[in-house]
């Protein structure tokens, strides 16, 4: 007789407690290391440091907030929310309610503060795709209607965001739905023809759009104005330029000094290069590489265990994490064209901080619910699964 040991499958990462202490660590040590780097970028700005402390308050109350609510909540209201992601983009076009700011009105006031459209967009993006893909994910790969249906009502939402304008936004969400909608069963051949026919948008916006041929411009020469719309970048690489491996030493950077705009958001991370070097690049690269590769980890358990819904979220939730991570670098680093994106957990930004704080919960949420699922007896889960 036989006495070889039965497979076992790996242990999910919702009841894995040593999956979600890394993950959930990584998230920390992302918000810890944005308090240092923005108290240090913005040391000649006296008050950026408190509010940066303020948002952050803010923003770990609705992730507790988050974390006590019940997916099933944001799986009835995903329609909702997306209908609101649009009125939201809408209403920057209304005098008196958008704001405008260094060209462009990405920006909703609410009386007390402000909204930034892209940012309230993504989360309600990724909730509304989780929902369909949930109901219509088997039908995608038969069916090309339904992998174009929610394209429409995106396009539309990446359309008023061009408008503002938002490139960043606009590319960082449509490349979050692609990726969902790949990973929900679409076929190779339906992204290939929507490969071209983004090329193809892409490459008349850049033609008509004044804003995006100058950032162009930029990219394929960063010398030819340095004053001007080459400034951000030339800082940027002059910021790398002043490091070496173990980098100036914390709050040491020069360029910060007035040589490099928006350099607590949009270029943080030249800023980490210039003042902790190789070693705070890599951390940085780890922190997020564990952060997202967690995510993706609990995104296919889910799967696995068809909680579909959980299991979309955290891929997309993990997609605009790394999509906006990869952006961010890049820009800084000279390898994309200058895009107003934050560095998720570590950029100064109340409305950056927020959202991705609520995404993050609403991942842990899943953990909570399938760990507790996983607790109760067989035919009890199987009753719950049926309604």
């Amino acid at each position: 007789m036989s006495t070889a040991m039965p497979y076992l499958p790996p242990t999910p990462a919702f009841i894995d407690r040593r999956g979600v202490t890394w993950t959930t660590l990584a998230w920390m040590g992302l918000l810890t290391l944005g308090i240092c780097m923005v108290a240090s970028a913005t040391a000649n700005l006296p008050g950026f440091t408190r509010t940066h402390l303020l948002y952050l308050f803010v923003s770990l109350l609705a992730f507790a907030t988050v974390l006590c609510l019940p997916l099933n909540w944001s799986r009835k209201l995903h329609q909702v929310g997306m209908l609101a992601a649009l009125v939201v983009a809408s209403a920057v076009v209304v005098p008196g309610i958008g704001i405008t700011l260094n060209g462009a009105t990405r920006w909703v006031s609410l009386g007390l503060g402000t909204l930034q459209v892209s940012e309230v967009a993504k989360p309600l993006v990724v909730v509304y795709m989780a929902g369909y893909l949930e109901r219509f994910g088997h039908l995608l790969g038969d069916r090309s209607l339904m992998l174009f249906k929610p394209l429409v009502v995106v396009g539309v939402l990446c359309g008023l965001l061009v408008w503002e304008p938002d490139f960043g936004g606009a590319f960082v969400i449509g490349l979050t739905v692609a990726g969902m909608l790949f990973i929900g069963g679409g076929r190779i051949r339906h992204f290939l023809m929507l490969s071209a026919i983004a090329l193809v948008v892409g490459w008349l916006l850049v033609q008509v759009h004044p804003h995006a041929m100058a950032r162009m411009t930029a990219y394929a020469d960063p010398t030819d104005d340095p004053y001007g719309s080459d400034m951000q970048l030339l800082g940027s690489l002059f910021a790398f330029g002043r490091s070496d491996i173990w980098g100036r030493g914390l709050g040491e950077s020069v360029q910060k000094l007035g040589f490099l705009p928006e350099m607590y958001n949009d270029f943080i991370f030249a800023v980490t290069a210039e003042e902790l070097g190789l070693p705070g690049v890599a951390l940085v690269m780890l922190l997020f590489l564990v952060l997202v590769l967690g995510i993706w980890r609990r995104g296919r358990d889910h799967l696995l265990a068809e909680r579909r819904f959980a299991g979309y979220l955290c891929y997309g939730t993990g997609l605009i994490f790394a999509l906006q991570f990869l952006v961010h670098v890049g820009v800084c680093t000279g390898s994309l064209p200058t895009k107003g994106l934050t560095l998720p957990f570590v950029s100064y930004g109340g409305n950056s901080l927020l959202f991705s704080c609520m995404l993050f919960a609403m991942v842990l949420r899943g953990d909570i619910e399938a760990a507790h699922e996983m607790r109760q007896p067989v035919r009890g889960r199987r009753a719950r699964r049926g309604t």
